[in-house]
């Protein structure tokens, strides 16, 4: 007899194991975890991640996009919301430093998403995405690509600063990210 599939279970386990190599991630690397890490880490068999996801690759593959669309919609929403720039700022930052432990967690992943994404094709293109940008002028954040594409910067560059700060304050990195992009907002484009 031929084994029934509930699509609501399956979907329900591809995303626990998506979640448990995004943590595995975290904990030992991009570079080095293996997929016996992310199959413990799940409480899976290693063939169950082959069986959803085809390949190592394919389950970062998962892993990066889920990241990409949670991120992006989260923040869309929330800002969205607001009625003001300042508002829409101010919302802005705060999702990108949300919780000291889920912004050093996130930060690393995405970092070493980023450094794979220069040597791996297929992560390069979701990773591009990220650097769209388009989403802070689509909320009515940035008034142009240049200052989207700055904003950017700042907030990268102030993540990096963040997970190599043992002593981070998280409400100190807001307030800093915060004032730069105002700074930014207030510069008139070419």
């Amino acid at each position: 007899m031929a084994r029934t599939v509930n699509p609501k279970a399956e979907k329900q386990r591809r995303t626990h194991i998506v979640q448990a190599a995004y943590h595995a991630i975290y904990q030992r690397g991009y570079a080095s975890v293996t997929l016996s890490d992310i199959a413990q880490q799940a409480g899976v068999a290693k063939g169950t991640l082959v069986y959803y996801f085809g390949s190592k690759e394919g389950l970062f593959k998962e892993v990066l996009q889920r990241f990409v669309r949670t991120i992006t919609v989260a923040t869309t929403r929330a800002v969205r919301q607001q009625g003001t720039t300042e508002d829409r700022l101010k919302v802005f930052v705060e999702n990108q430093f949300y919780g000291l432990l889920n912004t050093k967690r996130f930060y690393t992943v995405y970092l070493d998403f980023l450094s794979a994404s220069t040597k791996v094709y297929e992560l390069r293109l979701l990773t591009q995405m990220l650097f769209d940008n388009t989403d802070m002028l689509k909320v009515g954040i940035a008034r142009t690509p240049e200052q989207a594409k700055l904003m950017r910067a700042v907030l990268d560059g102030l993540a990096i600063q963040f997970l190599f700060d043992d002593q981070a304050d998280l409400n100190q990195y807001r307030e800093e990210c915060m004032r730069a992009m105002q700074a930014l907002l207030t510069l008139d484009p070419p």
